[in-house]
């Protein structure tokens, strides 16, 4: 094993968010409109730190963005990176 650790592309972080099928489900929820965690979570059954955990992996691979209204933190996909990783795989999946 390597003592070096090798820094991870933007776009193999994104992957590896969208890896998890609870975070491709914030995804979609997030793509009718931004919304709040108490919001989120109502549409799942796991722990808020656990909420908390996709939706900070979500954020740090630039899929999801967030903003503070008054006490709430909204949440809601970032399409355009969306749509670029979207043409990142197709063009991965394309013969030359």
């Amino acid at each position: 094993m390597s003592k070096y650790k090798t820094k991870r592309s933007p776009f193999s972080e994104m992957l590896s968010a969208l890896s998890d099928p609870s975070r491709q489900k914030i995804i979609d929820i997030l793509k009718d409109g931004e919304m709040a965690a108490g919001d989120i979570a109502k549409n799942f059954e796991f722990t808020a730190p656990t909420l908390s955990h996709h939706l900070d992996t979500l954020r740090k691979s630039g899929l999801i963005s967030s903003r503070r209204d008054g006490q709430r933190i909204l949440y809601s996909a970032n399409m355009s990176v969306l749509e670029e990783t979207a043409e990142k795989i197709i063009k991965l999946l394309r013969k030359k």
